[in-house]
């Protein structure tokens, strides 16, 4: 599968040095990033149509980060120079038979001008902006919450940097006050925000998992291994590097550039069970594959295994932009730890894509029939009234089996597989936008969770008792949640697991948690419904 390949890649030399002066001169704080205000001003010397302008800056930032880098900036470029030859521009435009390599410059009025102006003006040559700056100044908030509180909305020159700041402001104050790491999720850092989308596959032994990701990368990753036994045996994080290696779990865990250092919190039973798997490869510079361990039936694995298996499958879920439910036509039932694991990606539904692997082993009638039996199953698990996606298939490198499936199973599984690779392509297009929705639904959920602490809190009696309350609250729990949910006209759904939580809770003392704080409560709604409506306005596409 390939991602729209770099315009870096398809441009020549002699022309890349070329943009990289342009790109310095336009850039006018030298951070890396050129933001709408700077870029309207330079792409203005192309004289070009407003409407044309608009595209250009669309098709450049398809990942509406609210900026253009050196690489967005080429692809402008070019798409400038495209609209000025009187060509058309369309989202498909990158991916033409457009000779891209040999394309000319753009004519930009007066830039030669301005160039020989500045290069007077300044002695010093210009150095090029790289986007590590802005990032460790961002990275630098996460390590003194003084240093982002100095930090205005204005100043911000991209909407992740513009949630990082929202973060330490505003989100985490309360998040630390009512203890919503121990509770819900471990704090945010900076690796958290930069994170390359993540795609989740699942499933029960030999579905296809390992063999998914290797049809994907057409080549295999450090640490594979494939075989009709159960042989993937740990968590596996297939991400990009600069050479092929295996990283161990404890190593990869307290990496500051990595988002992984929440799964401390699952020991080193679990770490010993993870690895990251590192290789040089255009696809993993977009996304990051997480290869999960098959789920196993019956009662002896979920008791013997030595970490919390559905625990860590939800920490992933909140983490990835993606999950790839897979099945096999030989193994429909789905057993009591995998219906846990499901079960454990409650709020991630709009994430979830159900796969339908090896499909060609069964001919046109048996999978009729294995199609219905894996609806019905999933209709007892999965409990929405919508019914999921399901994508048909048989993704490996081996030709698809046509004496089994047919000509008609051909087309069908050739569609289906267009179907999902389109869904995985447009992850990255799509992973700011999945940023936002992530945060806001963090904040919501820290609302509700300081919501629900006091309220513990302030049903504690003042001197004598405090055990005997504290027990009978825990015990009444759900009726604490619908007080909670009344009082504050509050949506049931997202309260958080009753059971987990009273796990959680039993090891507090509620006389020491915090009484509600009305001024932390206003500061989240006004970041809700203020600051990230003017966040995004500002980083929208500055041609609208």
């Amino acid at each position: 599968m390939e991602i729209d390949s770099a315009p870096i890649s398809r441009c020549s030399k002699e022309h890349q040095k070329i943009y990289q002066d342009w790109f310095s001169f336009a850039d006018s704080d030298g951070d890396g990033r050129l933001t709408g205000a700077d870029a309207t001003k330079f792409f203005s010397l192309s004289n070009l149509p407003r409407q044309d302008l608009k595209l250009v800056w669309a098709i450049a930032d398809s990942k509406r980060q609210g900026f253009l880098g050196f690489k967005e900036f080429i692809t402008a470029m070019q798409l400038v120079s495209l609209a000025q030859a009187g060509h058309a521009l369309t989202s498909d435009i990158l991916s033409s038979e457009v000779d891209f390599e040999n394309l000319q410059t753009p004519a930009l009025d007066g830039l030669g001008a301005l160039l020989t102006k500045k290069k007077r003006l300044s002695n010093e040559p210009e150095q090029n902006g790289s986007p590590q700056v802005q990032s460790s100044l961002a990275a630098s908030w996460f390590s003194s919450s003084k240093s982002a509180k100095k930090v205005s909305l204005s100043s911000v020159t991209s909407i992740v940097d513009g949630l990082k700041r929202l973060y330490i402001q505003k989100l985490k104050p309360l998040e630390t006050t009512y203890q919503f790491n121990d509770f819900v999720s471990p704090s945010l850092t900076n690796s958290d925000f930069d994170a390359k989308p993540m795609v989740m596959l699942l499933g029960q032994y030999s579905t296809g998992k390992t063999t998914f990701i290797k049809h994907l990368l057409r080549t295999s990753y450090p640490g594979a291994h494939i075989g009709p036994e159960p042989t993937t045996d740990r968590f596996v994080v297939v991400m990009n590097g600069p050479d092929e290696r295996s990283v161990p779990g404890n190593t990869i865990a307290v990496q500051a550039d990595m988002p992984f250092s929440g799964l401390t919190t699952f020991g080193s039973a679990f770490l010993s069970k993870f690895e990251c798997s590192q290789m040089p490869h255009p696809l993993l510079e977009h996304i990051t594959f997480v290869d999960t361990p098959g789920v196993l039936s019956g009662e002896k694995q979920r008791t013997q295994r030595s970490y919390d298996f559905t625990g860590v499958t939800s920490w992933f879920a909140s983490k990835c932009d993606l999950i790839l439910l897979l099945f096999d036509p030989h193994k429909l039932d789905i057993s009591d730890e995998f219906k846990r694991v499901i079960g454990s990606l409650r709020g991630h539904d709009d994430k979830i894509r159900v796969v339908l692997n090896k499909a060609d082993q069964v001919d046109t009638q048996q999978l009729m029939r294995v199609y219905g039996a894996l609806m019905w199953s999933l209709g007892k698990v999965l409990n929405t009234p919508e019914v999921n996606r399901v994508y048909i298939g048989s993704f490996n490198d081996k030709p698809i089996n046509e004496a089994a499936a047919g000509p008609l199973g051909r087309e069908l599984f050739e569609k289906e597989q267009d179907d999902l690779l389109s869904d995985l392509k447009d992850i990255p297009k799509k992973a700011c936008d999945r940023r936002i929705n992530e945060f806001v639904k963090r904040a919501r959920a820290a609302k509700i969770h300081a919501y629900i602490i006091s309220h513990l809190k302030k049903e504690m009696p003042a001197m004598m008792g405090k055990a005997k309350a504290q027990q009978k609250l825990i015990d009444n729990l759900p009726d604490e949640f619908a007080k909670v949910q009344r009082e504050h006209h509050l949506p049931a759904g997202d309260f958080p697991n009753v059971e987990h939580f009273r796990e959680v809770l039993n090891g507090y003392s509620l006389d020491r948690f915090e009484k509600l704080k009305p001024k932390m409560i206003q500061s989240v709604d006004d970041m809700l419904g203020y600051d990230i409506p003017d966040l995004l306005k500002n980083f929208r596409n500055p041609y609208d």
